[in-house]
């Protein structure tokens, strides 16, 4: 299942994703898009994970104040 997502994004960053595309270095903007957000996400999946534990710890201790 796919979904879109609406978001501003930088002139330069757009610019040099579509240079990519011209080039065929990928198949489009959006391709470009959800990888670098799955690697974003991947990249930092440890991160959140510790946050989320960390949060519910607190939650788990002090209560939902």
């Amino acid at each position: 299942m796919d979904a879109t997502i609406q978001a501003t994004v930088p002139d330069q960053l757009v610019k040099q994703a579509q240079r990519l595309v011209d080039q065929g270095w990928a198949g489009s903007v959006e391709s470009i898009v959800a990888e670098s957000l799955r690697r974003y996400l991947e990249s930092h999946e440890q991160t959140l994970t510790e946050q989320f534990i960390r949060e519910d710890l607190k939650w788990g201790l002090l209560g939902s104040n």
